[in-house]
């Protein structure tokens, strides 16, 4: 990117004395802050890696920072989505966001786009910014913002976590730069890669991953330092170590002339977590369930596939535990089959993918059953709130 016009900018008292701590730094100086002051940048999503980047953002001096995310804070954001407080649950995070960007520097003008990122709307809301941070956590969201940038020219700096790993790089720095489908030519297929909602987060990953992509648009606006750019960068939060791989851009990556349908593109078909293998079995939804086991229970088996460490939290009274992966490896398919002997076989995860898995696997050694729509999720909402929800 073209460095921003500093030409009509200043810094107030107020500023100079909220950013001294930059001043005296002979890389940033003057014109490097008001460079800041001058960047406009667009973060897509308020979650886990948007929280510390718009922290950072602000609390850098970038002047003009956008917010893209339609969804409301929920408690179980609050462990990692650092930028919400516990006041602002039910609320929109947009609103959230602002409320504290604007604590961090009154002086950043904040604009809010409360709609899903699609392919009619990307181009006209990434257009005026001078960089995008990707903060998203899906797919169809992820390469509709890569081709975004792309087609307006614009860097695309990219961060991704799961569990206890992340990585971050640059993308579209500049024409020889690599891109998202450089890393990616092709989506994985659907429910291939847990969501953090099934397979987890610990909380503190989010923050690095995040601050690194604060970092690395903070050094592209300035003008200093090395980027990402060619470079991704892992980190393994268990080992506490960091590694990189070098990503050149592929002759055979397609040319990117237009957005298309992303969700299409990635075949998940604008379906919900889990829909997509659940569709492909028998369901029941749980106040149906609920009927079931009321009307015989001893003819009911209700195995739940979720792992040990969900169980601890939370279960549907008469289930029995009987994890994803065993059945997957083919290690637990004669013990389902002694159980649901005689009985049937009604299958739960938290929302409803895991389960639909199982009984495809089992569906291949000739057990059939029914998968349980919405999981224990649904029955702590619908059936019984006394169940808590995680």
């Amino acid at each position: 990117m073209l460095p921003p016009d500093t030409s009509g900018v200043q810094l107030s008292p107020d500023e100079v004395a909220r950013f001294s701590r930059h001043l005296i730094l002979p890389e940033v100086g003057m014109e490097g802050q008001k460079r800041l002051k001058a960047a406009s940048v667009l973060c897509v999503g308020t979650g886990g890696l948007g929280s510390p980047l718009l922290l950072y953002l602000a609390a850098a001096g970038v002047g003009r920072i956008g917010i893209v995310d339609f969804d409301v804070v929920d408690t179980s954001n609050l462990q990692r989505q650092v930028i919400h407080g516990t006041s602002w649950v039910g609320k929109p995070k947009i609103e959230s966001a602002k409320a504290r960007i604007l604590e961090i520097n009154p002086h950043c003008q904040v604009d809010l786009y409360e709609t899903a990122l699609t392919s009619e709307n990307a181009l006209e809301i990434i257009r005026p910014y001078d960089i995008v941070c990707d903060g998203t956590d899906n797919f169809p969201t992820r390469y509709l913002v890569n081709d975004a940038c792309v087609l307006l020219g614009k860097p695309n700096v990219y961060g991704s976590i799961f569990r206890f790993e992340g990585q971050a790089t640059v993308f579209n720095l500049d024409a020889e730069s690599p891109n998202y489908r450089d890393l990616f030519p092709e989506p994985p297929p659907p429910g291939m890669v847990p969501s953090c909602a099934e397979g987890g987060v610990v909380g503190v990953l989010p923050g690095i991953i995040g601050v690194i992509q604060a970092t690395e648009a903070v050094k592209i606006i300035t003008g200093i330092g090395t980027t990402l750019s060619g470079r991704l960068l892992l980190f393994d939060a268990l080992k506490m170590s960091f590694r990189e791989l070098r990503l050149r851009p592929s002759p055979e990556r397609p040319v990117i002339e237009e957005l298309v349908d992303y969700q299409e593109f990635c075949g998940v078909g604008g379906t919900a977590p889990g829909q997509e293998e659940a569709g492909a079995v028998p369901t029941i939804t749980v106040a149906e369930l609920k009927t079931v086991i009321d009307g015989r229970l001893e003819d009911v088996l209700l195995l739940d596939v979720r792992n040990p460490q969900e169980a601890e939290i939370a279960v549907i009274p008469g289930s029995v535990l009987m994890p994803l992966d065993r059945i997957e490896s083919g290690e637990a398919i004669e013990d389902v089959r002694q159980l649901a002997r005689g009985k049937k076989l009604y299958v739960h995860c938290k929302l409803g993918g895991r389960s639909a898995k199982a009984l495809i696997a089992l569906g291949r050694h000739g057990i059939e059953g029914v998968n349980v729509a919405g999981g224990i999720d649904a029955w702590s909402q619908e059936v019984d709130p006394a169940v808590p929800r995680y």
